[in-house]
């Protein structure tokens, strides 16, 4: 496989903007607006370079919470975001267009726990994917993650997302030095290229050289 998908995540309303961003992220606001705008820019970028654009949303209605998910939520006095049909669930800044995939995550972090979100990137044959949206430390690293373990090279837009709980710098080299995820900006031009094939390791032989 060695297609690229941009992988748009949860670029939602509950997630972007209005009160209940307000309520749960404690640094200035305009650092928000910041990484939807160029989440958005992404889109439109990779659409104008042919490079498909695969959106993934969450809907958090308690019907599709878990016993642990609900569990939480009342400790930690949590209500449901993204309902279905709600303003909070619509996309910000963002429509997919015809044609356009859209997966949605039923009170999940990783995409990959979504029916048919792995398939299909295997259909298309999608080797890489770039990420942009919400939020680095929880979504978009459980996808990441996952990805990398099933064999996807990952690159992640750092000027196209922002961490809600930790700081930035700190996830983003997590997820490059565990998944060897590329940290590029959206108008690096080599964003859209999967890495250059590596030769495996060699093998030493553990027979003496005779």
């Amino acid at each position: 496989m060695t297609g690229t998908a941009l992988v748009v995540m949860d670029l939602q309303n509950d997630f972007c903007t209005g009160p209940v961003v307000a309520a749960r992220y404690a640094g200035d606001l305009s650092t928000v607006d910041t990484a939807t705008a160029g989440a958005a820019r992404a889109v439109d970028v990779a659409r104008a370079r042919g490079v498909e654009v695969v959106f993934v949303r969450f809907h958090g209605d308690l019907e599709h919470q878990g016993p642990s998910w609900r569990h939480r939520d009342l400790m930690l006095g949590k209500r449901p975001k993204c309902r279905e049909g709600t303003w909070g669930a619509e996309f910000h800044r963002v429509s997919p267009a015809d044609g356009e995939r859209v997966f949605t995550k039923n009170a999940r972090f990783d995409a990959f726990l979504t029916d048919g979100f792995e398939e299909y990137l295997v259909r298309k044959g999608f080797g890489h994917l770039v990420f942009a949206g919400l939020y680095t430390d929880v979504c978009v690293d459980s996808t990441a993650r996952t990805a990398f373990q099933q064999g996807f090279h990952v690159t992640v837009l750092t000027d196209c997302t922002m961490s809600l709980h930790l700081p930035d710098d700190t996830i983003l080299g997590f997820m490059g030095t565990v998944y060897g995820a590329r940290l590029a900006i959206l108008d690096d031009p080599e964003v859209w290229s999967p890495p250059e094939r590596q030769e495996p390791w060699p093998v030493r032989s553990t027979t003496a050289a005779r």
